[in-house]
Formats: structure tokens, sequence, C-alpha cells
């Protein structure tokens, strides 16, 4: 008959005898005895036959989970039987359970409990292993066999990808002696593919930023994966360009207006420097008014006071040569982010585009030039962005869980394992561990 203990302990084909409990002072918990309660623990593993001659008794002790706050220490007394089939190359063995198997320290759950925290906890090997009282390899091992349960090996189709990169750590080449060349044994960049229209996550990552690398990983997806995906959310990066035009030619591109806005600002604190650096003959310090405006240039006019904006333009315009290019470019990087803003109309968008190109040229500054001429290149992928509002803000979001989890491991030796678990930690959400419920 099952007792409330064992019940209680949870731990399917054993039973428990008698609890001891700890004495005063004493850091570990109480001594939990258990026997056999499962009759198919007597059959040999081998041959699957029960086996009805026992050896001898033996005494085993498997950690488990905490319970109360306290590591219980089990004691398993449990027997040792003989195989008497012929054919059997088992001759001895002892009881087993799914929960304690045959030569196991640790308890199934107390493995998985380890592996879990690591991927669903947001815990680290480390801090896992001193939390459940184990060693850094098991619980590597138990993360790697719990990641391989909860992640699916082909990704659901998405019709929204997101590809981004990020940089992981220093390149690492080895050398060919045989024709003397260097060959990249670790690229230092990481490429990430994310489901931005549904809750997936972080789909896969692929080691190196080359169009071998995203064609490699997006020709592994079946053709049907392939066709389902309409948009594709890049930077603006000519290899993730060529790369989609190959393996997904049906799919739209789009550049997204973060990449537009931060191009813009590029350009304006080029001009500002180099204005400058060509009129005072040195950098921008305190005292320097263009210097100090530094910061309130780069801000979106909607997104200022009066109060802030006028002096600025004032300011611009008392320092002569200096703020007159300054205020030029302003005034183009204004434009372009009028020109970012999602509308439906293509009249009102042709005019906000021919505005900021006739800037730019009227300007007669190079930066504006160079602007104006990468803005046409990818007009196409921006008139996207602005036509359907579909931004890549999943994949840079992705990155910087990815940052954090580097962070708190304190880097990855092994590429490998950082990709596992960092598609662990950004399909949490997917996966439901993070649902306070």
């Amino acid at each position: 008959m099952v007792n409330d203990t064992t019940l209680l302990l949870g731990l399917d084909g054993v039973a428990v005898t008698k609890v001891v409990a700890a004495g005063d002072g004493a850091q570990d918990g109480p001594v939990v005895h258990l026997s056999t309660a499962d009759e198919r623990a007597r059959c040999c593993p081998q041959c699957g036959v029960a086996a009805v001659r026992m050896k001898e008794w033996v005494t085993t002790r498997p950690r488990d989970l905490p319970m109360g706050g306290r590591h219980c220490r089990l004691r398993w007394r449990k027997r040792r039987w003989w195989c008497d089939q012929q054919r059997c190359p088992r001759r001895t063995f002892t009881e087993q359970v799914p929960q304690i198997p045959a030569r196991s320290r640790l308890t199934r759950r107390l493995r998985q409990a380890t592996g879990a925290a690591v991927g669903d906890g947001g815990r680290t090997v480390i801090q896992s292993a001193r939390d459940h009282q184990v060693s850094w390899p098991i619980v590597c091992a138990a993360f790697t066999e719990h990641a391989r349960q909860v992640l699916p090996v082909q990704p659901e189709p998405v019709s929204v990808l997101g590809i981004d990169e990020i940089r992981r750590g220093r390149p690492h080449w080895v050398l060919d002696e045989a024709t003397g060349t260097w060959s990249t044994a670790v690229d230092r960049w990481h490429t990430g593919f994310v489901d931005l229209s549904g809750d997936q996550g972080l789909l896969g990552q692929v080691e190196g930023r080359t169009i071998a690398a995203v064609t490699g990983w997006l020709n592994q997806r079946s053709q049907a994966w392939r066709g389902q995906v309409a948009f594709v959310a890049i930077d603006m990066c000519t290899i993730f360009k060529s790369a989609v035009r190959t393996a997904l030619p049906r799919a739209r591109l789009v550049i997204d207006h973060f990449h537009v806005v931060q191009l813009a600002n590029q350009a304006l604190t080029e001009v500002r420097r180099r204005v400058t650096v060509q009129i005072r003959g040195r950098r921008g310090r305190k005292g320097n008014r263009e210097w100090e405006l530094r910061n309130r240039l780069t801000r979106s006019a909607a997104r200022m006071h009066a109060c802030q904006l006028d002096p600025m333009v004032d300011d611009l315009h008392a320092l002569g040569r200096i703020g007159t290019p300054i205020l030029a470019a302003w005034n183009a990087k204004e434009d372009l982010l009028d020109l970012a803003r999602t509308h439906p109309d293509r009249t009102v968008i042709a005019d906000r585009l021919f505005r900021f190109y006739d800037r730019c040229a009227a300007s007669g500054l190079p930066e504006l030039e160079r602007l104006a001429t990468t803005i046409d290149t990818w007009w196409p992928e921006i008139l996207t962005f602005i036509q359907t509002g579909i931004t890549n803000a999943g994949s840079e979001g992705t990155n910087r869980v990815i940052k954090t989890v580097a962070r708190d491991a304190y880097g990855f030796r092994n590429p490998e394992n950082q990709r596992l678990r960092t598609r662990c930690a950004t399909t949490r959400k997917g996966r439901g561990c993070l649902n306070p419920a």
C-alpha cells in the first residue's frame, strides 16, 4: 500500500519505508529509506525475463531534487538478481526504475531540472550546478538533452523572416601548411534568422556572414517552406540582399525606418565633424556650440519642444560658416524622417522623396550626396516598409538577448554551444516559459 510519504516523494517505482530526521545543527536534510515497489524492476534489462534467484542486497545513494528547501539523502536498499537465461549474456543485474536507472547517482528528474534551469529559467550552467549541487559537465549534458527535446528540428513556416548578424567574439585562423594560406576556423560573426510574423523567435543561426552561409541555411528548408516567405526584413547589407534574391526569389525585401534614420544621423554627424575640423582646425569640444548641440541634432524635430527647437536653429544661424552646412544636413535628415513614416498615398510619398533629393542636391555637401545615392539604391526596399510597416525590430531584440546570454556566461569558447543556448533563450516566450501563469 502506498503511504503518504511515498506520494509526497513522487518517485515512481520506489516506496518510502522510513524517514530519519537530521540531527540538530546538521546542514543536510533527513535520510529517506526506500524499497522497490515495482515488480518490473526484477526483469533483466538485456532479455526482459523476470529473475527468480536473488544474489545479494545492495544500497545506493542517488541524489534528488530538494524538498521543502532541504536536500534529502536517499537510501535505496535493492536486490541484485541472477539471470538464469542461458542465451542472455547478462549474468547479474540490480533493480532499476525509470526515475533511477542502474549505476546512476542522480535521479532523472534532477537531471531534467538542471537542464531546464539553463534552457528555460535563464540560469548559467555554473549557477544551475551550484543550485542543484552537481558538477558542471552534468548540467551541460542535461541542458543539451533538454534543448534537443524542446527545440524543433525544423522551424514552422513563416511569412515574414528577419535576417541580421551579431558579433560573437574574435576570429581564429588556421594555417594550411601545404598551400601556405590561412583559412577561417572560427568566424567572429553569427547570422540569425528570426520569425517576425509569429512567436517562434530565433529559428536558427549560422556561423559567418557570407552569401554561402545564408543561402545554405535557407536551402536546408523545404521548397514549400521557402515558398511561404513573403517578406524578408534586413539591414542595408548587400550580402543578405544577394542571398535572399538567390534562395527566395519571390520574397520582397524590407528596409525599416530604424536603419534609414541611423544612416541620416550618421551623415549629419560626419558633416558636423568635418566642418568643425576644417574651420576650427581641431575637433569639437566644450564651448563650441555645434558640439554642445550634437545630441539634440540627432533627435527628431517632431519630438522636440519649441523651447528646444527654435534656439537650436537660431544658434546654427549665428554660427555662420559652421552652422550653415550643419543646418542643411539637419533639414535633409528631417526630410528623410518624414519620408520614412508609413503612408498609403503614393503622391505624398513622391512629394516627400522629391523634397529630400532636392535638399541633398542643393546643399552641395558630399555626405548628403552619398546619403541620397544610398537611399536611391535601396529605395524599393524602403518603399516596401513605407507601404507595409514591417520592421526588423524582432531581430534587433533577439540580438539584445543573445548579448545578455553571452555576458552572463562570460563568453563562449564553443560556437555550437553558444547557438544552442541563445536559441533556447530567444524561444522561451514561444514555448510558454515566460508566462507567469
